[in-house]
């Protein structure tokens, strides 16, 4: 089987670790190919509740391989803390690898990123100032050290004799900050290293060889396509380099396109977001209140702790989105949120300040932080969908709810998520396969 990317379509927080683990059942190979420790997923599964910043979702069926690609930044204190969490609750991590080719967050990225973004001021992106950016910035500036210099003292020694220096006077001389210590930086990454030195390999060489014996291969994505550093609402996207759309997935992994044969999109019911940046749909009243806290679970950051903008469906953001990553196969989650309205928007256009109608997506940051969104109006279904686990279950009204965002976005919805269980999922259709609709 060729290899399955699974993608967030709005600003992240659509639910991609609830789908990877629901749908990595019928993988053998579960990577995670971008980001870092600022994006985070939620599992809920038979062995409790499990928030994940770095680990694959996958990594809860034992009998799979898990693998942390090239294209995450790796913050070696997080992800072996993450590590040892999962350990203690009786997850197995033998089949967990991470690819020497990571590039590691060091003690001064997060140092940055957080006093860049304070002279930043009224211009702040909204980082989780976890030193990602900083990291992926370094990454191209061909200033990095990866996880194959760390796991080996002298190679790591070498590259922090320039890097140190060079980090230490910029922390001091344009940020004000005091330097950091060399010995104490090395001796504590060298321990990291060592630890994670059984975990790290050439993963690019796991997955051609489970590629070559036809096993399916998931590639989950993080964050989402709206937050992409080429695709999203620059500037206020990730900096994460590959992007965290389906393109960067064979970059992030250490494959080619020519393997990638399904890309599965995840749209939640309703738009969210956080941080800052323009959000057209966003709801500032009590129905945008409602949005937050009803449910399961409130719309609460997994990385952050941060209360989520919330606003109607956008369906011309979605739609750019199902667009430029060629999405194959949707999947719709938190339909049970809606279940209490009885009338439900969704924006399917933006009027400019001139007065002009616009149908897909700007480029221009300043211009879609001051569109007025054009919304149709649809009846809500006032029933439970969460006790729904066939197409035919679901109310009349909430069939027709998704129907009607298919045909606006252009793509299938082949799953629809009904709660964070892992049986509170509707299947329409495998999306590991292609099948035709009827």
């Amino acid at each position: 089987m060729p290899a399955v990317v699974v993608i967030g379509g709005q600003w992240g927080d659509e639910g991609k670790g609830r789908v990877v683990d629901l749908i990595a059942q019928g993988a053998s190979v579960v990577a995670r190919y971008s980001a870092g420790n600022n994006a985070g997923h939620t599992v809920i599964n038979d062995l409790g509740e499990f928030k994940l910043n770095v680990v694959p979702a996958g990594i809860f069926y034992p009998e799979k391989t898990c693998i942390i690609g090239n294209g995450v930044a790796l913050d070696p204190g997080v992800v072996l803390n993450e590590i040892d969490q999962l350990v203690s609750r009786g997850i197995s991590v033998e089949h967990l690898f991470i690819s020497d080719r990571c590039h590691v967050i060091m003690p001064w990225h997060p140092l940055i990123d957080i006093a860049d973004e304070k002279m930043r001021g009224a211009a702040a992106i909204g980082t989780t100032g976890r030193g990602v950016g900083p990291c992926f910035t370094d990454k191209v500036a061909r200033m990095g050290i990866r996880t194959g210099d760390l796991i080996d003292p002298d190679a790591f020694r070498k590259r922090l004799d320039f890097l140190l220096p060079y980090k230490n006077k910029v922390l001091q001389q344009l940020y004000g900050v005091p330097p950091l210590d060399d010995a104490d930086v090395y001796q504590r990454y060298c321990a990291f290293g060592q630890r994670l030195k059984p975990f790290v390999r050439d993963t690019a060489q796991i997955v051609h060889e489970a590629l070559d014996r036809g096993e399916t291969v998931l590639l989950e994505g993080a964050q989402g396509c709206l937050l992409d550093l080429d695709a999203g609402t620059y500037e206020y996207v990730t900096s994460s380099v590959p992007s965290s759309s389906a393109g960067g997935a064979g970059i992030g992994i250490g494959i080619g396109p020519t393997v990638i044969q399904q890309v599965v999109g995840i749209y939640k019911a309703y738009m969210t977001r956080v941080g800052n940046g323009p959000m057209p749909s966003e709801l500032l009243d009590e129905t945008g209140q409602i949005l937050r806290i009803e449910g399961p679970r409130p719309e609460i950051g997994t990385t952050t702790g941060r209360p989520r903008r919330t606003g109607w469906f956008d369906a011309v953001a979605s739609r750019y989105s199902a667009m430029v990553n060629g999405v194959t196969s949707g999947v719709l989650t938190r339909l049970d949120v809606l279940d209490n309205f009885p009338s439900i928007k969704i924006c399917v256009a933006y009027e400019t300040p001139d007065g002009r109608t616009l149908t897909t997506l700007p480029a221009s940051s300043v211009l879609l932080g001051e569109v007025t969104p054009v919304y149709e109006e649809v009846p809500g279904w006032l029933a439970p969908t969460n006790t729904a686990r066939s197409w035919d279950q679901l109310p009349k009204g909430a069939r027709e709810y998704i129907r009607r965002i298919e045909k606006l976005i252009g793509i299938p919805i082949d799953i629809v998520s009904v709660g964070p269980e892992r049986d509170q999922a509707i299947i329409v259709h495998d999306v590991l396969k292609v099948k035709p609709r009827t």
